[in-house]
């Protein structure tokens, strides 16, 4: 009879912000695979668990995935646990659960901590329905791509990021969505020196510039609210041309104008097109 595999959640800084539950499975289980084992090893160490562990992350997930599906396979309870809070949030623990449901093993959640949840519930701009965008991507051109891709959701939008690549994103977001638009940047959620910065995301770019940005970030996105009614379109389009006619790529512009009237660069970029494919006619 096929073991089964259990996806626990263990604290996203403080440890005892574990469960009772979590602890009880951890202890049971007949392998732990964890995405960090030196980490996870103090943490079991702190509950008094020893049990045999071995490393699943991104890396070596094709050649653990066999190996665990080996053990699943043969009647082992194996217990899934990535650095900080829920597997399967932007980690591999996604895909060794797909593979366990295809392979017919019983997956099981054990809840517990979350950044996503945790974050979006002190951000003040919790209104019942969000977007999870996890890590965007490494690479400026792709990251500025995705965030275009958001420059008309209305949900509040939540990201994970590293402090090294936090001012970039921030800087992008900015000129995407506005320098106006809400934020709320959490950082080191439940450990000693949490913060919480809640305004403009001008206001946090201008802090982070000052303040070196350290450790794990959550980033909490206010959505897009259309513009003013009032809006002189044909004026912004006027605008947009003396723009490119000084010598502004069209993409330049576009973000110059988003950031100035807090719109979508990407509507007045289309502006722009759909005016001169009329000129073109």
């Amino acid at each position: 009879m096929a073991g089964k595999l259990f996806l626990v959640a263990t604290p996203i800084g403080n440890l005892e912000d574990i469960t009772l539950r979590a602890i009880r499975v951890l202890g049971e289980a007949d392998l732990i695979a964890a995405e960090d084992t030196r980490k996870s090893g103090r943490l079991l160490k702190h509950l008094q668990i020893s049990k045999p562990l071995i490393s699943y992350f991104e890396h070596n997930q094709k050649l653990r995935e066999d190996l665990l599906l080996r053990e699943l396979s043969g009647g082992k309870n194996v217990a899934l646990i990535c650095d900080a809070g829920t597997p399967g949030l932007s980690d591999p623990g996604a895909d060794i659960a797909r593979a366990a449901i295809e392979a017919g093993v019983e997956v099981i959640a054990i809840p517990g901590a979350s950044a996503l949840l945790t974050a979006l519930t002190v951000s003040g701009m919790n209104q019942g329905s969000f977007c999870f965008e996890g890590f965007l991507p490494k690479v400026k051109s792709a990251r500025r791509k995705s965030i275009s891709a958001l420059a008309e959701e209305k949900r509040v939008m939540v990201f994970y990021e590293a402090p090294h690549r936090l001012l970039a994103t921030l800087t992008d977001l900015a000129e995407i969505f506005g320098g106006d638009r809400r934020i709320a940047v959490c950082r080191e959620l439940t450990k000693m020196f949490e913060e919480i910065r809640r305004g403009g995301i001008g206001e946090m770019i201008d802090y982070f510039t000052g303040q070196a940005p350290r450790g794990e970030f959550t980033l909490i996105v206010e959505g897009f609210r259309e513009g003013p009614i009032s809006m002189d379109w044909n004026a912004l389009e006027q605008e947009l041309n003396a723009l490119l006619s000084s010598g502004l790529s069209r993409k330049a512009a576009s973000r110059e104008l988003a950031a100035r009237y807090k719109l979508p660069s990407k509507k007045i970029y289309q502006i722009g097109l759909k005016e001169e494919n009329n000129h073109a006619i």
